[in-house]
């Protein structure tokens, strides 16, 4: 059994940063990539970025140079650093995680999602 549990969203203005956190726990012999969706209601899930176990780095356009993800592999642990939110970066985003767990299988987990909501 493999939990996935986000932190970190709220409320903030135009302009303003959030940091995400997400935590896998559970029966967990190792973690590939980490990554972070979001998804507005009445649309598909996006891809926001992604992290491999080595820490190289993936971002949908619509972020680079503004959020940054990264990841401690002994906490089980990724970020998502946003800066200079803009409404459009509203949504409830989702943490995923790539898991080999104890007997060798490997599947994609996926928390419950953490609100961002950036108004004014």
């Amino acid at each position: 059994q493999v939990q996935v549990v986000e932190s970190g969203g709220g409320l903030v203005q135009p302009g303003g940063s959030l940091r995400l956190s997400c935590t896998a726990s559970g029966s967990i012999l190792g973690i590939y990539a980490m990554g972070w969706y979001r998804q507005v209601t009445g649309k598909q899930r996006e891809l926001v970025a992604t992290i491999t176990s080595g820490g190289s780095s993936n971002y949908a356009d619509s972020v680079k140079g503004r959020f940054t993800i990264s990841r401690d592999n002994a906490k089980n642990t990724v970020y998502l650093q946003m800066s200079s939110l803009s409404p459009e970066d509203t949504a409830l985003y989702y943490c995923n995680a790539d898991v080999q767990d104890y007997i060798f299988r490997r599947n994609g987990y996926w928390g419950r999602g953490t609100q961002v909501t950036v108004s004014s």
